[in-house]
């Protein structure tokens, strides 16, 4: 997954990511809407990153600004990797999920300056700081998801994770207790100088939550 922010006069590349959509392990089972994701990318390295921006990146920008599109924002581009070449899936204009839980918290620079700079059409002239640690986020789910799935089931623990930024999907507060309100629940996401150290780290967070049939993939990064 390749993110591009844009304004009428450039644009600014983030970081990598590669997302997990199946519901089972090794990437088998039913589509989600995504079990995790990781960045930076391990098999993504500067010389296929430049492919990215030459062949890929700079067309797109180009064509939009060749037909008098004026887009702000986030151009997502799917890709698959094919020998060496980049090949485009898919475009959206917004950010993916969950791959904006391990790209947006790499992002150093303060968000709403970069609103600001697109906003006002200096995004060229924006420094964006990335943060070199590897990021990793794993989607705790519903038991039955992405099939019929209950609500409601309390969720124990998350007091106590400290070393993962939880970002709460399917939930609610009801009585001051947190309960399940979805079949994505929470993803926890986690930094480390390689992939092996912040993937145990979510893994980690992961074992200190409990809700009734909650499920979440193992193998998030595997094949990597």
């Amino acid at each position: 997954s390749c993110f591009v922010l844009l304004d009428d006069n450039g644009y600014k590349v983030l970081p990598m990511a590669k997302d997990y959509k199946r519901i089972g392990e090794g990437d088998v089972g039913l589509n989600t809407g995504g079990m995790g994701a990781i960045s930076p990318v391990p098999f993504v390295d500067q010389e296929f990153l430049n492919k990215i921006e030459s062949k890929v990146v700079i067309p797109s920008v180009e064509g939009i600004k060749k037909d008098n599109l004026l887009f702000k924002g986030f151009l997502f581009i799917g890709l698959i990797k094919v020998g060496d070449e980049p090949f485009v899936i898919e475009y959206n204009v917004r950010l993916g999920d969950p791959e904006t839980e391990v790209v947006i918290p790499r992002l150093k620079t303060d968000l709403i300056d970069v609103f600001l700079s697109i906003s006002k059409g200096n995004l060229d002239s924006l420094n964006l700081e990335i943060d070199e640690r590897t990021a990793t986020t794993v989607m705790v789910v519903s038991g039955g998801y992405p099939e019929a799935y209950e609500k409601n089931k309390e969720i124990t623990g998350l007091q106590d994770v400290h070393e993962s930024i939880v970002f709460h999907a399917g939930t609610k507060l009801e009585d001051d207790k947190v309960l399940t309100n979805g079949g994505r629940v929470i993803a926890f996401t986690s930094f480390g100088k390689d992939l092996d150290e912040a993937i145990k780290t979510s893994y980690k967070s992961i074992d200190l939550v409990h809700f009734d049939k909650m499920n979440y993939r193992k193998d998030i990064g595997f094949d990597l």
